[in-house]
């Protein structure tokens, strides 16, 4: 993809991305290129600084990327817990005693949360009750 930096007859910029140059050729002749803010067709390239791409600039757009990503990430897995915690009830030490009841028919579904052993984690996947861990996120830790 080329990318150009363009301008209309009424000194609107704007940037156009083309499989080629002479895509941009045909599209303002056919007329089919406009100005986005005018609707000018009278449409033309304009000074652009060239884009060198070096291995350091390409790892360090790679790390923003990244960067960028997990911070997505982490903001979604903060949305979901929050969700998670403020429609399930704390049961606390008593969650696989909890657990096995809603499981068993013994008391009323809902959400519940809290805190179980790694022993009892393990008893309550075999009995086939569903559960599933919260995500301890990066900025709990400390």
């Amino acid at each position: 993809m080329i990318r150009y930096s363009l301008i209309c007859d009424n000194a609107h910029a704007f940037e156009g991305w083309f499989s080629q140059s002479a895509d941009f050729d045909r599209q303002v002749e056919s007329g089919f290129l406009t100005c986005p803010v005018c609707g000018s067709a009278a449409i033309s390239k304009s000074l652009m600084a060239p884009s060198v791409s070096t291995a350091r600039s390409k790892q360090e757009r790679q790390q923003v990327a990244m960067d960028v990503a997990r911070q997505e990430t982490i903001t979604k897995l903060k949305e979901m817990v929050a969700t998670i915690k403020a429609n399930a009830e704390d049961v606390g030490e008593r969650f696989p005693e909890e657990a096995r009841k809603i499981h068993y028919g013994e008391a009323d579904a809902r959400g519940i949360m809290g805190k179980a052993s790694l022993a009892d984690v393990k008893d309550l996947i075999d009995e086939g009750i569903e559960i599933a861990p919260l995500p301890v996120l990066p900025d709990e830790t400390n």
